[in-house]
């Protein structure tokens, strides 16, 4: 077998194998295989795969609407509850959501491929910029929205349909959050996620303000003064750190930033990866940081997480894809130091683990992997600039059960907030009903200022 050069080297491969490696990881069905996939649905009443769906999307129906040869209509049933359809077809994993409860489970042990049917109607929505929504008659109240992810944009989105005027304010240069710089090239390909955010903007009352963050542009006091109620959707912006020695090392990178980089590259060639790959962590960003690495040309790439097997966060479905792609995933291991080679990654040692008395705990016996690149996956937490003053919850926002916090006339949703899942779809539905809470608190106020006049 071919050695590559150790080091992080860009240009390992020829440029066919980078698009023949970040090409669409499901693509879309056409309609034939539509058809076929919507026959397969019993349309159940009281479906398992709609209540498990967090947005609760009308599910029997949507697919109904396929096999009845009206995509257009299916889509608008699906934006109906999630208006960001299309990334969720495309990111969640409904493996272990919607297409685990499906009754086809029972007998075939295969469920209807409820993610791609919903991609196949989305996509034929945006791709022919059918707008089906109109906004009600201005209410003279504004939002501020923090945070261009998916809970914001959700929650502008709905708050826009009630006639209220919506302004976004995002630290990034596109809007997007997570689905634009966190996700996996192969799964979100042709630059969909800025087509899913142009979709949501074009309904208007919508405004867009980027590159300005949260305690150092602006205070949430100067948000509150400015509009009648506040939606924080910030996500986790801080990573945690590698706190062993030589974390400082050259050739160590937060697997989000790797992530990021490789989403925003315009040549995927332009993006450096090691010959030996390290992975720290054992949930989705972890699998989604080896797979890419190996597709970018890496030799070896090794995960290695703390737990085992049934602990990981990513599903059982992607960590067979990582398998699949060559990625060797290894259980109970714990890093302890690196070791480099002038001042690069050269190694990493890491310490077998246990569960001694339900804890986790070091064996002692330790090995060592060869590594001139490693990627850190191990979570991320809630950032607390501009925002000292509200109570948290297990280091989240603490939210209440409409996503209000502790502060008046303030909310938040998504992966900040206290009960939110590090799911697109969980994030969508906290965003979507924190914005009916919203709506129902601006009312409440206006009929005041009303019965007052």
């Amino acid at each position: 077998m071919r050695r590559l050069e150790p080091g992080l080297k860009a240009g390992r491969l020829d440029a066919a194998d980078y698009l023949r490696n970040f090409s669409d990881l499901h693509p879309r069905l056409d309609d034939h295989e539509a058809l076929v996939a919507s026959d397969r649905c019993y349309f159940c009443h009281d479906a398992p795969c709609m209540t498990a769906c967090p947005t609760s999307i009308d599910i029997p129906l949507f697919i109904r609407q396929i096999s009845t040869g009206n995509p257009i209509g299916s889509a608008k049933t699906i934006f109906d509850q999630n208006i960001l359809g299309g990334m969720c077809a495309r990111v969640c994993p409904t493996e272990t959501l919607c297409e685990e409860a499906c009754v086809r489970n029972t007998a075939e042990e295969r469920p209807v491929e409820i993610g791609r049917l919903q991609r196949y109607a989305t996509d034929i929505a945006i791709e022919q910029g059918r707008q089906f929504y109109t906004p009600a008659p201005s209410s003279g109240r504004s939002v501020g929205v923090v945070g261009a992810g998916p809970a914001g944009l959700a929650c502008a989105h709905r708050l826009a349909m009630h006639g209220h005027q919506v302004t976004i304010y995002d630290h990034r240069e596109k809007a997007g959050g997570l689905n634009e710089y966190g996700i996996a090239a192969y799964k979100t390909t042709n630059d969909f996620a800025q087509s899913e955010v142009d979709y949501i903007l074009s309904i208007g009352n919508i405004d867009v303000i980027n590159g300005g963050m949260l305690g150092r542009d602006f205070t949430l006091a100067d948000l509150q003064a400015k509009h009648d109620a506040v939606f924080l959707g910030t996500g986790l912006g801080n990573v945690n750190a590698l706190n062993i020695p030589g974390a400082d090392t050259n050739g160590i990178l937060d697997a989000v930033e790797f992530i990021a980089n490789l989403r925003e590259a315009k040549d995927k060639a332009d993006v450096p990866v090691g010959r030996d790959v390290v992975v720290i962590g054992g949930g989705m960003t972890a699998i989604d940081a080896a797979v890419q690495a190996k597709l970018l040309g890496a030799e070896n790439v090794t995960i290695c997480y703390r737990r085992g097997k049934e602990h990981m966060n990513a599903s059982e479905f992607e960590q067979n894809l990582a398998a699949s792609k060559g990625v060797h995933i290894r259980h109970w291991l714990q890093p302890k130091e690196v070791a480099h080679h002038h001042g690069h990654v050269s190694a990493i040692t890491l310490e077998y683990t246990h569960v001694e008395d339900g804890m986790m705990k070091g064996t002692g016996h330790k090995t060592e992997i060869k590594a001139d690149q490693i990627l850190v996956a191990i979570g991320q937490k809630l950032d607390l600039m501009g925002i000292e003053q509200i109570q948290l919850q297990a280091g989240k926002i603490a939210i209440d059960a409409e996503g209000r916090t502790s502060l008046p006339g303030v909310w938040a949703g998504g992966d900040c907030a206290f009960g939110g899942q590090d799911l697109t779809v969980s994030a969508v539905a906290m965003g979507r009903d924190a914005a009916e809470s919203i709506n129902r608190s601006l009312a409440v106020q206006t009929a005041g200022l009303t019965a007052v006049a």
